[in-house]
């Protein structure tokens, strides 16, 4: 299971990636592989300002949809083009390359302190078994 160390993660498994004030958010190696074949990403949150936990999209695999929750409060300002169903319509990259090419959102942070109460990877594998 690949939990990398340089990032941030939710209970809700998805991962942040924090450079200045943009997070990079994802949802970790362990939901897709839960998950199983993605087949279609939804974000229609994009210039929302959404709190923390808020339903900012959903991934939908083969057998289930599932709700992504934003680990931190912030401004959606982007979404990987890659995912869109009106660009890249690739939602299979979050299953390969899940820390990666896969990342889902880009958000502007509203409240660093957030961050803050996000687990390490050592407290995600804890979590995760």
């Amino acid at each position: 299971m690949n939990v990398p160390a340089e990032l941030k993660y939710s209970k809700d498994h998805e991962w942040v990636k924090v450079e200045g004030d943009i997070a990079t958010i994802g949802i970790t190696d362990f939901a897709q592989g839960e998950l199983g074949e993605l087949v279609y990403v939804e974000v229609d949150t994009i210039g929302d300002e959404l709190a923390q936990n808020d339903v900012f999209g959903t991934v939908e695999a083969v057998k289930t949809t599932s709700d992504l929750f934003l680990p931190i409060a912030g401004e959606i300002i982007e979404m990987n083009p890659e995912l869109d169903e009106n660009e890249g319509d690739n939602p299979a990259m979050i299953n390969e390359d899940p820390y990666g090419k896969g990342w889902i959102v880009k958000v502007k942070i509203a409240n660093k302190a957030d961050i803050v109460g996000l687990m390490d990877a050592d407290a995600y594998k804890k979590m995760i078994g």
